[in-house]
């Protein structure tokens, strides 16, 4: 039987490493990146006449996408989703996309007419 130090070793886990190291690491892995500028654009096309607040070029992490959205979804009070790396909201949200992005260390642009 092996001990429990020669498992995680097997499993990819070296005893030197600490806790605090691991974290930082998962925290620099996962962290948004907050350079690249951030498009908001109001859309009718496709949606006979109903606009659409549509926010591109947010950072392909689902779980980020899904909260980014349902908290835009509660402070705008409207329904929206998340589709193909995009948060779409209803109605014209440009502003309070923009101030909310700009909150959480994105460069927010208004595209679009």
């Amino acid at each position: 039987m092996s001990s429990f130090a020669d498992q995680l070793k097997n499993l990819g886990f070296s005893a030197s490493e600490s806790a605090s190291e691991n974290e930082a690491e998962q925290a620099s892995t996962s962290a948004p990146n907050t350079r690249q500028p951030v498009r908001i654009q109001r859309q009718t096309k496709g949606r006979k006449g109903k606009g659409v607040t549509v926010i591109f070029d947010l950072p392909n992490q689902p779980e980020l996408l899904a909260d980014y959205a349902k908290r835009l979804r509660k402070q705008c009070g409207v329904g929206g989703s998340v589709k193909n790396g995009t948060i779409e909201l209803q109605g014209d949200q440009r502003e309070v996309c923009q101030q909310f992005l700009q909150q959480q260390g994105f460069t927010a642009k208004l595209a679009g007419g």
